[in-house]
């Protein structure tokens, strides 16, 4: 069973590897936050702890998902080109 957890939670890591923009990286750190919390509560202190270590993690990665957002616009130049630089 643990090693169920351990593919879902390598999956998750990896999906979030590719999440650029607040929402994605907040979702992405709420599901990896629930998701350890939950494994990690369930081990220590059975069903009680695994809620309250999901809502706990849960917070903490939408948190932490925000905050490590970086703040660029993708922006044109006149040729067409897209590029991303700090936004205005």
């Amino acid at each position: 069973m643990r090693w169920k957890f351990a593919i879902l939670a390598v999956g998750l890591a990896l999906a979030g590897c590719n999440a650029n923009s607040a929402d994605q990286r907040t979702l992405g750190g709420a599901v990896i936050g629930a998701g350890s919390g939950a494994v990690i509560g369930g081990i220590a202190g059975g069903g009680r702890g695994a809620a309250i270590g999901a809502a706990v993690g849960g917070v903490a990665g939408a948190v932490i998902g925000r905050a490590t957002t970086p703040n660029n616009c993708i922006f044109q130049d006149r040729y067409g080109r897209t590029f991303e630089a700090r936004c205005p």
